[in-house]
């Protein structure tokens, strides 16, 4: 049992019309069996109480003192430290790490859709992003975009998987472009296959796309056309399109090992991009 001694408290306690002055209670506090007590001494016979008025008065304080202990009994337990636990919770709330993943579908599969709640906009007046969904295997997590990310404000969101590769969604306005396509823009007005990877292609790869890509294909799903393409090196795969007034590019890329053992997972990656 460890004991410690505190100074006189800054308050005086009536009881039943007596008073202690606070100059002359001290208060002691025990630790047994893991749970702190308190009890008063008066430090002189200036001022009495009443007979069983301590030891009300302490029954109060040791409940009070249980009630705190119990409290920071939690804290330490459940969150391992006040810094800890403030971290916990700050995690919930930064802007663009709210989750977007669903549970595993039968295969393994979870399919991630940009959070309605989500932040971002890149740049004041812009109407909110069009919220987009792609499939994932279960291994896959989100990665933090910083906004000192070297790929740009505009990159959105990041994934990765250390055995299959990494993905990031791409986010620019479309007056990057032309200041005519209004707020409903389609990649068909932006331009052909061909003029869509090579201006926004060097953005994605960082490098000029000129031999590299070795297919443009295009489809279409819900009435929104999707150029998709796919270069090497480095192994990239690209789906493009455009909603709102923006142009998305959903960029799936590996190691070449990665690329050889996982393409047909990489694929269906990139062929599932939508923006919804």
């Amino acid at each position: 049992m460890g004991t410690s001694l505190f100074t006189s408290c800054s308050f005086s306690w009536r009881y039943h019309q007596q008073i202690i002055p606070s100059s002359h209670m001290l208060t002691q506090c025990s630790l047994e069996n893991g749970i702190s007590t308190t009890k008063v001494i008066p430090d002189s016979g200036e001022s009495k109480v009443v007979d069983g008025g301590i030891e009300k008065w302490t029954g109060l304080m040791k409940r009070r003192s249980v009630l705190v202990s119990g409290v920071s009994l939690i804290s330490s337990t459940g969150l391992g430290s006040p810094r800890e636990g403030l971290a916990v919770v700050k995690q919930g709330l930064l802007a663009g790490r709210i989750p977007g993943l669903s549970e595993p579908d039968e295969q393994g599969w979870r399919t991630y859709r940009r959070p309605d709640e989500k932040s971002g906009g890149h740049g004041v007046g812009w109407s909110p992003i069009i919220p987009y969904a792609f499939s994932v295997p279960q291994d896959w997590e989100e990665v933090p975009v910083s906004i000192a990310d070297l790929g740009g404000t505009e990159i959105d969101l990041r994934f990765g998987s250390s055995k299959e590769g990494k993905l990031f969604v791409i986010v620019a306005p479309v007056l990057r472009f032309s200041d005519g396509l209004g707020d409903n823009a389609k990649i068909e007005l932006i331009g052909p296959p061909d003029k869509v990877i090579n201006a926004f292609g060097p953005e994605v790869i960082g490098e000029n796309v000129e031999g590299k890509v070795i297919s443009m294909n295009v489809a279409e799903h819900s009435g929104r056309t999707y150029y998709q393409y796919e270069l090497e090196p480095p192994h990239a795969l690209i789906t493009a399109t455009a909603a709102g007034n923006r142009l998305y590019l959903f960029n799936v890329t590996a190691s070449g090992l990665q690329w050889k053992r996982h393409y047909s997972d990489l694929k269906r990656i990139s062929d599932s991009f939508r923006v919804v």
